[in-house]
């Protein structure tokens, strides 16, 4: 088998039953299995599995374990020469996975493999490529200060849709041969959310083996959807960046307070942020689908008059907020990916009504939880 392709989920039915749609056709002509880790989900996203994917291997955990531990189950249960750790929040084009694993196969000492990613309103996710976060590095980032000839915190040697080696990849995307992902003993299980892909990605370079940014390549990461951005949230986050310090720069008295100062400043200032987003007024809605009754049951419940386009009618959108909604019965997810690249602007958002659902779904932040609307 060529590809075992491992997802957590908790609690996120609706973006995994999205993110299922959308590899099940990325792996339609390869060799390669689906495997969900479910991490004690008190929704429906087991029995929608069980009944709408029944050929993806299941895995119920009857505790939150974490994103570390339920990787290293997936992994453990995969049969596949290449791994991919996603996340369920994510929305991935036919080709993804034989571009990243063509470019594998062709680069020598290949560690892990990350592509471009966006979040659902088509804006680059610069944690797409990174370098190692020194402390020193973190500090730059943390406090927007420049230090000399300090790293920044992404790494910006290689541009946006370049290939290019890069020290940390991001864990919602990861793509991996398994017997490397073995080598290194999988994920740390210390980290129970948050900093394991730093923590991985630099496991695996002190292996002699190098990460590779593949920006040729896209796909949407709605990244703040698994996650409630409260104290819990703050509270691992901040954890899980101490356990790495700790594990992999030597201790030095005057670094070790200047870290610990720092991560309590930073978590004190985040615990005042507010991540509840203003909700959207919409102007104009589009419908890009043929589906008579899909759109009139969508205008009965925006209570709205929707136009139904192709996207290339799709041209001058103007300054009223507009959102565009794709059917995935009509378009495809790559279709889908490089529409919202192309047409995203400050006033336009973008849900998606995965293939035969009542419901459409999306994300117009990367820093705060997606949408829903059943119709």
């Amino acid at each position: 088998m060529k590809l075992s392709v491992v997802i957590i989920n908790y609690n996120v039915r609706y973006f995994l039953e999205l993110c299922l749609q959308s590899v099940k056709e990325a792996i339609q002509a390869m060799d390669a299995e689906i495997i969900v880790v479910d991490n004690n989900s008190v929704d429906d996203s087991c029995e929608m599995l069980k009944n709408r994917f029944p050929e993806v291997i299941l895995i119920e955990n009857t505790d939150n374990v974490g994103f570390a531990k339920a990787n290293n189950q997936g992994v453990a249960k995969a049969k596949g020469e290449y791994v991919c750790i996603l996340n369920p929040d994510t929305v991935v084009g036919v080709d993804v996975f034989d571009t990243l694993i063509s470019v594998a196969d062709r680069l020598p000492n290949v560690g892990f493999l990350g592509p471009r990613l966006i979040d659902g309103t088509g804006n680059f996710l610069p944690e797409s490529k990174r370098n190692i976060p020194s402390p020193l590095t973190s500090f730059r980032r943390l406090f927007k200060i420049r230090l000399g000839n300090v790293k920044s915190y992404y790494a910006d040697h290689v541009l946006e849709e370049e290939i290019g080696d890069v020290d940390i990849l991001v864990g919602a995307f990861l793509l991996v041969k398994k017997k490397n992902y073995l080598t290194i003993e999988g994920f740390d299980e210390d980290y129970f959310m948050y900093g394991e892909d730093i923590d991985i990605s630099y496991k695996i370079k002190k292996k002699g083996l190098q990460n590779y940014y593949v920006g040729e390549i896209t796909a949407i990461h709605y990244k703040g959807e698994s996650t409630d951005r409260n104290a819990v949230y703050i509270q691992r986050f901040y954890g899980a960046m101490r356990i790495f310090y700790k594990k992999h720069f030597r201790s030095n008295w005057f670094l070790d307070k200047l870290v610990s100062i720092a991560i309590r400043l930073v978590s004190v200032i985040q615990s005042f942020r507010n991540y509840d987003k203003e909700k959207r007024i919409i102007d104009h809605y589009y419908l890009v689908s043929d589906n008579h009754n899909v759109w009139e049951r969508l205008c009965d419940k925006v209570n709205q008059r929707i136009e139904k386009v192709s996207i290339e009618s799709i041209v001058n959108l103007g300054d009223k907020n507009i959102e565009i909604i794709f059917d995935n019965n009509f378009i495809s997810f790559t279709e889908i990916i490089r529409a919202i690249q192309n047409l995203k602007t400050s006033n336009c958002t973008f849900k998606i009504r995965p293939a035969n659902c009542d419901y459409i779904i999306g994300s117009n932040f990367s820093d705060g939880k997606g949408e829903v609307l059943v119709f």
